[in-house]
């Protein structure tokens, strides 16, 4: 329900700025950014944090603090005082809960599943992401069309509250984390990145991820601009546009185990990412016609690709971390990875204001063509165990 939600508010928050706000594409790519910042400023803390409490409570707050301040933007709209600073601070706090629920659920789910089905279970969030891709941003398109889209941002807060209501029917107890007394917040922060940065397909992993979101975030950035603006496309068309993005993951999450035993998953995460790379160019070279829907093939492709990379890459670092590091680990990772997500962000804001949309594609396209370097040069590429 979460998943759902924010979906549909990836959406309606930017088209939000673009048509109720009358926005430039430089505000909208600050609007992106801000969503991803709260990673870069506290992720780390809240990581060793994390590995020192249970986790469910630190999720159900979250939930409830994200449906909060997102139910404020539909109801500023309401009483016409919706400005875009409102939604700067939105996104950013919501990002700021957003870093306590993502580590708290990573560093869970091991204790839930057991590490001998973690792959498999990593699937099944993967899963739903897609899933809620595809409902939540064509949903998204059709409720910005029918009524508009602040009011769309509605579903994004009931999803949060739904989200809170069955974690709190979990009746499983969760046991106490094990923290060495005496220990600074600072020193763990330390041992976390060193852990990260010192194993080196981890390091791999790490930094073909961060190449990764920093070229989708390139992308997905600017192509509601390009489709609103240049391109004159309806608000459902691309909500659609955006949902074959979340088939695309849901085909790779679904193909991820078949694909990791049949070839090994080391080979799949570099070999995939090689034969993906000529498709970004047909992403920079969207326009109306055959080149949209040559264009959304390639988005499907892509995303197919990140679906598959999503649970491998997972599975991997829960599988090697032990269970006193993985909210450390986590925030490691997530700084890497959702700071990427801030700068790509940020990027696609400045190439769209100096030089143009269509440049920020072309860069976001380039970055794609080289995520398989990383992993092609460290011993993940011939490793087929995740766990080895």
């Amino acid at each position: 329900m979460s998943k759902l939600g924010t979906a549909v508010s990836s959406l309606a928050i930017p088209l939000t700025a673009v048509l109720a706000l009358h926005r430039s594409p430089g505000q909208v790519g600050l609007l992106a950014m801000l969503n991803t910042l709260a990673f870069l400023l506290i992720g780390l803390p809240a990581g060793a944090w994390v590995d020192r409490i249970r986790k469910r409570p630190v999720m159900i707050t979250a939930d409830l603090v994200r449906a909060a301040l997102l139910g404020s933007v539909p109801a500023a709209w309401a009483l016409d005082c919706l400005t875009i600073q409102q939604l700067y601070l939105v996104v950013l706090l919501t990002g700021a809960a957003t870093v306590f629920f993502d580590l708290a659920t990573l560093s869970h789910l091991p204790d839930l599943v057991g590490r001998d089905r973690l792959t498999r279970a990593n699937a099944h969030p993967v899963t739903v992401d897609a899933l809620a891709q595809i409902g939540g941003r064509g949903a998204g398109g059709l409720l910005v069309a029918l009524l508009s889209a602040p009011t769309a941002v509605v579903v994004d807060a009931v999803g949060y509250l739904w989200s809170a209501i069955l974690l709190l029917r979990i009746r499983r107890p969760e046991p106490r984390p094990r923290h060495r007394r005496g220990a600074r917040l600072g020193g763990e922060i330390r041992e976390g990145l060193r852990f990260v940065l010192g194993h080196p397909t981890l390091r791999a992993t790490a930094l073909a991820g961060a190449l990764t979101n920093l070229s989708i975030q390139l992308c997905q950035t600017m192509l509601p601009v390009l489709f609103a603006r240049e391109l004159g496309l309806s608000d459902g068309v691309i909500g659609l546009y955006f949902a074959v993005g979340g088939l695309g993951v849901f085909i790779g999450s679904q193909s991820a185990r078949w694909l990791a035993h049949r070839f090994g998953a080391g080979r799949v995460l570099w070999l995939m990412s090689l034969a993906v790379a000529p498709f970004g160019v047909l992403l920079a070279l969207v326009d109306r016609g055959p080149a949209l829907w040559l264009a959304a093939a390639a988005w499907l492709i892509t995303t197919c690709k990140v679906g598959v990379d999503n649970v491998l890459r997972v599975s991997f670092r829960q599988s090697v971390t032990p269970d006193r590091l993985l909210g450390r680990m986590n925030a490691t990772m997530r700084v890497l990875l959702t700071g990427s997500l801030a700068i790509g962000a940020a990027l696609a804001g400045l190439l769209g204001e100096l030089a143009s949309v269509r440049t920020a594609l072309w860069v976001g396209a380039a970055g794609l063509a080289t995520v398989w370097v990383p992993i092609f040069f460290s011993p993940l590429r011939t490793r087929r165990d995740l766990a080895s």
